[in-house]
């Protein structure tokens, strides 16, 4: 039971420290949707999202007003669409990204995450269908997330999926040129994908789910960084149990929004994602975390042992406030939407191949980064095999949104909006892979004994 005293808590870390829940997301299965005609797909999929979403953004706002607490996006995630359209009979996916969009609208979702493959073993004629629909579906779409699994701790990588999504990613940042190539921005190709996680753009809503569910994620950058400054010359062990118990307290707040949001829709309450998730607000920052912690910038030596500690205490204070944490829970460093982060970027204190290091221990991985827009295709995909050997090897999720900017070079500035924020574009390693890409075929899964 959540107390009132509770709720009065969080509405102080609410006013001065930039506490929200960052999202509800309702999860829908498209499974009872699939047909061979697309027509009839496309009927079916956008009267069950308008149907079971309906009332989620009204829902939202109410309880935004009834508990001051600001809820800062709903969105709906679904089933893959590869698999969800499996007996299709169509040559391309996109007039499907464009039924997922008109319901995202029509129901008045921020995003609608599941435009989605999961290919960590090889591809049906389904996923190939989509994947080489992504450019398309993204420029032509405001609302609709897609995200490809190219591997797993289990199975290994699909070199060929890495390889092919070196040319989407770039393909869809040529499509979207005018616009920063912000298509990139929804986009991720992910090692070890989760069936639950509300957050945009990698959500999808997955076949071990139930129906319909409401996950819930929530963020809470300011809110620890106030409480480290209370401890700024205590030891590791106060730093810790810091971290832990204000992590408790904003999971409580999350507990509460999904609980409400559940009862009063009628739909199962799946999971509490606590992920410190920055936003280009001053104070709301993962960076000032770091500084808070006792470091002059992000990306100082120190800066990869400081994001452990971050994200293991979370996750222990989250799972001591909720039955139910899922998603990824942790902490985010996605470049753009860290005013912190941007200006590490350009004080040269963090680097490309410094984020890589600190995905090891994050919640996710290579997130919203600028790159310049003549990045080779081969170059991309090196990225991501590199991102996706780290979360194999390590038996944790791990993602790439990267975003080769077109018609821009090191040190200009690409503007996403929103959330999404802005990132300076970020200098690559100029060597080539592309004979290593080139070799295809499958990285085989790690030994998972004998753990060294």
């Amino acid at each position: 039971m959540i107390t009132l005293g509770e709720v009065q808590e969080t509405n102080k870390m609410i006013r001065e420290m930039n506490l929200d829940v960052r999202t509800i997301t309702m999860g829908i299965s498209l499974m009872d949707c699939a047909h061979s005609d697309l027509a009839v797909f496309n009927r079916n999929i956008y009267d069950k999202i308008t149907r079971l979403g309906e009332k989620l953004v009204q829902t939202g706002e109410d309880l935004e007003r009834q508990f001051g607490i600001p809820i800062v996006n709903k969105r709906v995630s679904v089933t893959p669409i590869s698999i969800a359209a499996g007996g299709l009979k169509t040559d391309s996916y996109v007039p499907v990204a464009e039924t997922l969009d008109k319901a995202a609208k029509e129901i008045g979702v921020n995003f609608l995450g599941g435009f989605s493959a999961l290919v960590h073993k090889g591809f049906t004629e389904s996923d190939l269908k989509l994947i080489h629909s992504i450019p398309e579906a993204l420029a032509v779409t405001e609302r609709v997330c897609s995200s490809v699994n190219i591997g797993t701790s289990r199975s290994g990588i699909n070199m060929d999926a890495v390889k092919l999504m070196g040319s989407i990613v770039k393909r869809t940042a040529e499509l979207t040129s005018d616009r920063d190539s912000a298509g990139c921005s929804k986009l991720v190709i992910f090692c070890n994908a989760v069936e639950d996680n509300p957050f945009m753009a990698g959500a999808f809503h997955g076949v071990g789910e139930p129906e319909c569910v409401i996950n819930v994620g929530v963020s809470g950058p300011g809110v620890v960084k106030r409480a480290l400054e209370e401890v700024k010359h205590k030891d590791f062990e106060s730093l810790c149990e810091t971290i832990k118990r204000t992590a408790f307290k904003v999971t409580r707040v999350g507990q509460l929004v999904a609980q409400e949001t559940s009862k009063r829709l009628g739909v199962p309450f799946g999971i509490v994602d606590l992920s410190l998730a920055p936003t280009p607000e001053i104070g709301d920052s993962i960076a000032e975390i770091f500084q808070a912690m006792g470091l002059e910038e992000a990306g100082a030596p120190g800066t990869t042992a400081a994001l452990a500690i971050l994200n293991d205490n979370v996750k222990k204070g989250g799972v001591m406030a909720s039955s139910n944490v899922g998603g990824l829970s942790g902490a985010f460093i996605p470049v753009s939407e860290d005013h912190g982060m941007i200006e590490a970027v350009q004080k040269g204190a963090l680097t490309l191949e410094k984020l890589e290091a600190m995905t090891c221990v994050c919640s996710v991985g290579l997130d919203m980064i600028a790159i310049p827009g003549d990045t080779s295709e081969a170059t991309l995909s090196g990225i991501i095999a590199d991102e996706a050997a780290i979360g194999m090897i390590n038996n944790k999720t791990t993602a790439v949104r990267i975003i080769p900017v077109i018609g821009k070079g090191v040190g200009e500035i690409a503007e996403f909006g929103g959330l999404l924020g802005y990132a300076p574009v970020m200098p690559v390693n100029g060597f080539s892979c592309a004979g290593f890409i080139d070799r295809g075929g499958r990285i085989p899964a790690p030994i998972h004994s004998f753990k060294n």
